[in-house]
């Protein structure tokens, strides 16, 4: 008799097994990504330690909402992680439908990358997603070490040359805007051919050659502002707040004297027909309602249209 229960009950728990598969790799991915919680790399130097109305640093990288997924992304990048894997909880069924979309969608991933600090932006993201819930999200960063080394050395020359400790954070802003104002170039033939010889959109070109568009404009003071402890992020116009005329733009958010307010260089150093370097100050430390006023005139500049539901604190 003993010889036909044990296979029996061999075969009872094998069939128990198939049955619960699910639950049990979904206990077991909870298990391990709890695990993984307590054992995680600290965020590099540049990781921001406030939250944003649209994005939070996520608390334990479990998701249970679509919400908590964009916390998840926005936590990797946001500490500089090269490499991260957690796993979808059994309660979440949408969970990798959801991960799959979000990492497939362009405009999301650029919101949530002007949250953190320039040197942990991506320049590429990539998310594998297997049947059993395991994501393992990759990251490529925009920012060698060797060009942070580079920025780093501007950024502490500007600040000990500008930075007077004595005076207020208007009059420092101003002389760190203007001396970057003047010091740089807009690079026409990346923006109309796509194509240059300077690394433009990035802090780098900005500091290195003295050539940048929007993006390097807008890094390099987020850098600066970081560095003066300003909480900060980039806006960017959304594509369907994009008309024909427009072709989309990035600039700094600033919390400055208990509000946010926008801090647009590029607009700052328009481009003439002459050559000739201008510096305004039409789009410094303003709110949503001044540099709408601003861009309005001749030419009604539609650069600055984007959303409040990825850019709140305008709300």
């Amino acid at each position: 008799m003993r010889k036909y229960i044990i296979p029996a009950i061999c075969y009872l728990l094998i069939v128990v097994i198939l049955l619960n598969a699910n639950k049990i790799t979904d206990f077991l991915a909870v298990t391990i990504s709890s695990n993984q919680i307590l054992t995680i790399d600290p965020g590099n130097a540049y990781t921001k330690d406030y939250d944003f109305i649209y994005i939070q640093n996520s608390k334990d990288y479990i998701p249970y909402s679509y919400n908590d997924l964009l916390n998840i992304l926005y936590g990797i990048i946001n500490q500089g992680w090269q490499e991260f894997t957690f796993y979808c909880p059994s309660e979440y069924t949408e969970c990798i439908n959801d991960i799959s979309n979000i990492t497939k969608d362009e405009l999301i991933l650029t919101h949530i990358n002007n949250y953190v600090h320039p040197y942990n932006s991506f320049d590429s993201m990539k998310a594998s997603i297997a049947p059993s819930g395991e994501i393992t999200v990759t990251v490529k960063y925009l920012y060698t070490e060797e060009k942070i080394k580079v920025i780093n050395e501007y950024v502490d020359k500007v600040i000990n040359d500008l930075y007077k400790k004595d005076d207020n954070d208007y009059d420092n802003l101003k002389r760190i805007h203007d001396y970057i104002v003047n010091n740089t170039k807009y690079d026409i033939e990346r923006n109309d051919k796509k194509t240059s010889p300077y690394e433009s959109f990035s802090a780098y070109g900005v500091v290195k050659d003295g050539y940048g568009t929007c993006n390097g404009y807008a890094d390099l003071m987020a850098i600066i502002l970081s560095k003066l402890n300003f909480k900060n992020f980039k806006v960017a116009t959304t594509d369907e707040e994009i008309s024909y005329e427009s072709n989309g733009h990035v600039w700094n958010a600033v919390y400055y004297d208990n509000k946010w307010v926008h801090l647009d260089l590029t607009w700052d150093d328009p481009v003439s027909s002459t050559g000739e370097d201008f510096l305004h100050h039409k789009y410094f430390l303003v709110t949503t309602e001044e540099m709408k006023q601003a861009d309005s005139g001749n030419v009604n500049i539609e650069e600055h249209n984007f959303s409040t539901s990825f850019y709140p604190e305008f709300s």
